[in-house]
């Protein structure tokens, strides 16, 4: 619900602003002269080669390391926003000249992206949904808003919660899985840490939900693409985790990079203004992603920039970030009545509404260097990163090997094992060499006895710690993969460890789900550690050495080979002839039908046991029970997992779909029962004609510690009528 008085501020700020200073507020620059890109040297020279670039404009950047803020364009009331601009002094130097140098004096507002962490680094999205925690997700969000705040930082470019069934796509990375109420879940938890209940708080971080809507889908994995589906699968399978953040109180949407069904994300009315404000009722900042507008241009939906703007800012687009349509365009555009003065108002609107939510027009100047100094990598920062760490790594394989014995010797394999840099993984926020740490970092720490192994021979120990997998710039952004495949390296390393008798336990960093057969065939024991963040080394040694019991759970299925992707995924659509013996059902020749690793898996160093399953319905929907025991010595924390599935219904229904889920800490021995509730609207679908439904009928309800490992129990459910 508006704030009158800050609607009425709106419109008296409204009724004194030029058309020049109006668009001025749509446009976010970037500090350099190619906007929201690091550009390294070779790219650098590929933009001269091709003409993207002049020599003049590439020694200039090469030669300077302090970028151009545009501060004239500032004084001219040209620049509503400021992207990447990392630092409390430097932000308030520009601050200092919006406010006190302009005509009207509007503040700046400062984004960037802050994904998972700002300088102290948490695990990467997927890695951190494998704890199936909301309080976790919560807890570093708002760790990274103290941080990010604190050097000058106004939004972030986060939560994503782009549903990824795909592995190939590398930004999965970046996202909860391949659940949209996982990652639903995850949007409303991150939204709720970044922002608290005050905007107006110091440490307060506007959410920006991205990428709007269905980026996850990209066809064939491939960053960018095209994505085409039907409009019962876009509403049913990628809609609703942008919703649940949307209404958990985001105050910002970026929509996404690609088409869908043809329209591109940027310029697509029904997204931005029909299902955004018109069916959720949405008032913040739409925000294009970066030089996304001008791209409209090669997505072939516009002929030129000044179209670009104009159909982007008619759909409902607030703020161009870094392509300068806006800037260049929108007041021409409203002189010739091609956009509305009551249009461009209503974006100015929404840009200023976020200002004066964050309480930047009575209090710009939020921080100050000593603030920035203090705030960054304190001990509860690292504390909550090492936690964070510890319940995100899933033990995917543990033929009695772990957890190691103190003392034992350790031979310590592959180049990722001592790289601290690379655990910080994709879209790191401000880390710098040295802040994380690496498993060779925390067995020094701790005095534990170890050998590197180089060439032969092979040094003498009780067991290999062999680090495999991906390095954090072969996933996130632009990164997409045709093969999942481990390397030649990696696998000669892990067979070479293997032949030497001694027992391998393999540490897998990645930024996405890989095929591991080779891993699972040579190696004792596997812990699929992602990309950990700056308590890599010391949370894998806690895991390794039993002082933690795993709990994590995956979060996205893991292929058997890359040619399954991504038919793979947990809640896929059934055939009409399943996978089974029989040559004509639905499978490969040269793959196994099921994935490696099933969606939910993951194992403990304790066992747990099912049982006494039930349910029924109730009022509201369905109730289920069943009883989990700890049947080990340990005590452990285990994910309980709800699913349901409609065996005959108006239209092709999933497998199974996740309904709910619990994380059970049980002491050894001890049972627990675990009740769900599942809503009715839970179970509906939209028919061919669009309308959502509900079927009467038999309902099944599946429960058990993953997708494919459950217990069931019949529901003959029927609605009031």
């Amino acid at each position: 619900m508006k704030n009158p008085e800050i609607e009425k501020r709106i419109k008296d700020l409204l009724g004194r602003m030029t058309l020049e200073e109006k668009a001025g507020q749509l446009h976010q620059a970037g500090g350099s002269i190619v906007g929201a890109f690091d550009l390294s040297f070779e790219e650098i020279l590929t933009m001269v080669a091709d003409g993207r670039m002049t020599e003049e404009e590439a020694h200039k950047m090469i030669s300077t390391a302090k970028r151009d803020w545009h501060e004239d364009d500032l004084r001219a009331g040209r620049i509503g926003s400021y992207l990447g601009l990392v630092g409390s002094e430097e932000m308030n130097r520009m601050q200092h000249i919006a406010v006190e140098e302009t005509r009207l004096g509007i503040p700046l507002i400062n984004g960037f992206d802050v994904i998972h962490g700002f300088r102290t680094i948490a695990p990467i999205p997927l890695a951190e949904s494998c704890a199936w925690e909301p309080d976790l997700w919560q807890r570093t969000a708002r760790m990274a808003a103290e941080e990010a705040t604190a050097a000058g930082i106004q939004m972030t470019f986060s939560p994503m919660v782009d549903v990824s069934k795909d592995p190939r796509w590398g930004r999965i990375a970046e996202s909860a899985g391949e659940d949209a109420l996982l990652n639903g879940l995850y949007g409303e938890a991150k939204v709720r840490g970044y922002q608290t209940d005050d905007l107006t708080r110091h440490d307060a971080l506007a959410a920006c939900v991205k990428h709007f809507a269905a980026y996850g889908a990209a066809e064939g994995g491939r960053d960018y693409n095209r994505v085409d589906m039907s409009p019962q699968r876009f509403e049913e399978e990628y809609l609703p985790s942008y919703e649940r953040a949307v209404k958990a109180g985001a105050r910002a949407v970026m929509p996404a990079f690609n088409d869908l069904n043809g329209v591109p994300c940027s310029v697509n009315k029904k997204l931005l203004t029909d299902i955004l404000r018109g069916r959720w009722g949405f008032d913040g900042m739409t925000i294009s992603d970066a030089n996304a507008i001008a791209e409209c241009i090669n997505h072939g939906i516009a002929a030129d920039r000044r179209e670009a703007a104009c159909l982007a800012l008619n759909a409902g687009m607030d703020m161009d970030m870094t392509s300068g349509c806006f800037l260049d365009h929108v007041k021409e555009l409203v002189e010739a009545g091609e956009i509305s003065m009551e249009k461009l108002d209503e974006a100015v609107s929404d840009i200023l509404r976020l200002k004066f939510e964050l309480g930047l027009f009575d209090d710009p100047y939020r921080s100050d260097a000593e603030q920035e100094k203090a705030a960054m990598l304190t001990p509860a920062h690292l504390a909550l990163a090492r936690e964070a760490a510890q319940k995100s790594m899933v033990l995917l394989k543990n033929d009695g090997l772990l957890p190691l014995k103190e003392g034992a010797r350790i031979g310590l394999a592959g180049a990722l094992a001592s790289d601290g840099d690379e655990m910080s993984g994709t879209w790191a926020g401000a880390v710098q060499p040295g802040d994380c740490r690496s498993i060779r970092d925390g067995l020094d720490e701790e005095k534990i006895s170890y050998a590197m192994v180089t060439e032969e021979p092979l040094p003498d120990c009780d067991v290999f710690l062999c680090a495999i997998g991906e390095r954090k710039a072969e996933s996130g952004e632009a990164a997409s993969r045709a093969s999942l495949e481990l390397t030649d390296a990696d696998i000669a390393l892990l067979k070479r460890l293997k032949e030497s008798g001694k027992p391998v336990a393999a540490v897998v960093f990645a930024g996405r789900p890989l095929c591991l057969g080779p891993a699972a065939e040579y190696a004792d024991a596997i812990l699929m550690a992602w990309h950990p963040g700056t308590e890599a080394g010391p949370a894998i040694l806690d895991l390794l050495f039993g002082r933690v019991n795993p709990s994590a759970k995956l979060t996205a299925s893991f292929p058997a080979a890359t040619g399954q992707c991504p038919t793979l995924y947990y809640d896929h659509i059934r055939t009409g002839r399943p996978a089974g013996k029989f040559k004509y059902t639905s499978k490969y020749l040269d793959a196994p039908v099921e994935p490696l690793f099933p969606f939910g898996f993951g194992l403990s160093y304790t066992g747990y046991r099912y049982s006494d399953i039930t349910a029924a319905q109730t009022e509201g929907g369905i109730h289920a029970e069943i009883t989990v025991q700890n049947t080990g010595d340990r005590p452990g924390s285990e994910i309980v997992q709800c699913y349901f599935r409609d065996p005959a219904a108006r239209r092709v229904r999933p497998v199974r779909k996740l309904a709910a889920f619990e994380k059970a800490d049980l002491q050894p021995g001890e049972s627990k029962r675990i009740a769900f509730d599942i809503p009715e609207t839970a179970l509906g679908y939209y028919d061919q004609d669009m309308n959502f439904v509900i079927d009467d009928g038999l309902i099944e309800i599946h429960i058990g510690g993953n997708a494919r490992d459950t217990l069931q129990a019949d529901v003959r459910f029927i609605r009031e009528k």
